[in-house]
């Protein structure tokens, strides 16, 4: 499950910063890191880092000696050689395995329907506005994000996963779906396969706006590993009792690179960590160990799958419950910095007028009084009542309403020392109220400055 900010003000897209070079401790690890650095490139849209890449690979293998440089030369021949002799090579267990799966399965319709979906949407994507990254556009395709699926949007539980930020990122979810699919729909049955898929995929969708509320996460991810744990269950309950359509050591082994390639990836890709996948994973051994008991005599029972499924239905129900309801802050605090700009205009344009004469001190005071306070007191009312606030965002709602408190009481220090200087003091008492005067508004210009400090940390949000 690839994750990013959703409405978060950062962009969202793959990203790898980590990996910078390719590790030439051995061939798997080059091809691995290859793979990784590859994406990298192309992620970002930088062709020519990936050209760089090429080159630098270049230049180490002309600065090899001659005798490591024939070695190499040899080693990726035999390997290569190797590989042809193993494909041509006669399987006579992974042959009567794959007859046994097209004997009990001859055709497999869930596994290519999900694949076609997954690409389907990326062409669109595409073939639509927005660049393909963008959470905007994620979001729009049906992208899982907090403030749409916790508001009612449920559905982009499903939807989350048949959307991709990015070429790589389809193809190596699609490869892992295939090879797994292929193989699980004809194992188990296609009921099977498609519900561990969607509901893997949910309860990973559900984590991720618990484990991160405000990011975005698309991908089908959570949904493969969810088969990666059935396929585990499958083939624990088919080591116990064999038959034909046990897993051979061969054909398990083949999985292997594939399945390395998809979980480095998904791991090393997943900027806010991987519980999502984990709960995917989760779903798929449990779901297994339920439903393919029996497996190697038999695809589990219609009615069992549908038992497991609505139970998994009614759990992701209740999970879901507490997340219902969610506010979005910022128009709120929109509001709160265009209050702030409007009563300093409308003041501004009634303290020129006091000075030039045209509005008495007591005037000005009752303008603060009667338009500026009560304008905050009803600001203070809207941010008290704000319901179902993201722990994230609660901090903002807090300096928020710091800012209101400070503000109200600078408007009142100043409204004060309007009136009690715009009164003539009492003999002998002038020097007195002279400094009083002077306490007061510089508490207030005080109490102004940390109003206003608060408020412009809202505003850099």
């Amino acid at each position: 499950m690839l994750h990013g900010s959703g409405y978060k003000p950062r962009p969202f897209g793959p990203k790898l910063k980590s990996l910078t070079a390719v590790q030439l401790d051995g061939f798997g690890n080059l091809g691995v890191n290859c793979l990784i650095c590859w994406h990298a490139s192309f992620a970002g849209g930088d062709v020519v880092a990936f050209l760089s890449l090429l080159s630098v690979l270049g230049m180490v293998f002309i600065a090899m000696a001659p005798k490591a440089r024939a070695r190499l030369r040899e080693v990726v021949l035999a390997s290569i050689n190797q590989l042809r002799h193993e494909a041509a090579r006669s399987r006579p267990d992974i042959d009567q395995f794959r007859e046994a799966l097209r004997a009990r399965t001859r055709w497999a319709f869930v596994t290519p329907a999900l694949i076609a979906g997954n690409v389907a949407v990326f062409v669109l994507m595409l073939a639509g506005p927005g660049a393909l990254g963008d959470p905007t556009t994620l979001a729009d395709w049906g992208g899982n994000y907090w403030l749409g699926t916790r508001n009612g949007e449920w559905w982009r539980l499903v939807t989350s996963m048949f959307v991709h930020s990015g070429m790589f990122h389809l193809l190596v979810n699609v490869a892992g779906l295939t090879q797994l699919g292929l193989i699980l729909e004809r194992r188990v049955g296609r009921v099977i396969v498609l519900a561990v898929f969607l509901t893997a995929g949910v309860f990973a969708s559900l984590v991720n706006l618990i484990t991160h509320p405000l990011a975005m996460s698309v991908g089908a991810s959570g949904a493969i590993f969810g088969l990666y744990g059935l396929l585990a269950a499958s083939s624990i309950w088919g080591m116990r009792h064999r038959s034909d359509v046990t897993i051979p050591l061969r054909a398990a082994t083949r999985l292997v690179p594939a399945a390395v390639v998809f979980i480095l990836y998904n791991l090393a890709n997943d900027s806010v960590g991987a519980a999502g996948e984990f709960t995917g994973l989760f779903v798929g051994l449990v779901c297994g160990a339920i439903l393919t008991r029996g497996v190697s005599d038999r695809k589990p029972a219609a009615r069992r799958v549908a038992h497991v499924t609505a139970a998994a239905v009614v759990m992701a129900v209740l999970f879901a419950i507490p997340l219902r309801g969610v506010t979005d802050v910022k128009p709120e605090l929109e509001r709160t910095v265009a209050a702030e700009d409007r009563m300093a205009v409308t003041y501004q344009k009634a303290a020129d007028r006091f000075r030039s004469g045209g509005m008495t001190a007591e005037a000005l005071a009752l303008l603060i009084d009667r338009t500026i306070i009560p304008e905050l007191r009803i600001t203070d009312a809207r941010l008290k009542a704000l319901v179902g606030v993201p722990e994230e965002h609660q901090p903002l709602v807090a300096k928020a309403e710091e800012y209101v408190r400070l503000r109200s009481e600078s408007w009142r220090l100043r409204s004060e020392w309007l009136r009690t200087a715009g009164r003539a003091p009492l003999r002998g008492s002038e020097s007195a109220q002279y400094r009083a005067n002077g306490r007061t508004i510089a508490r207030a210009e005080e109490t102004q400055r940390a109003a206003l400090a608060a408020l412009e940390r809202i505003r850099r949000t």
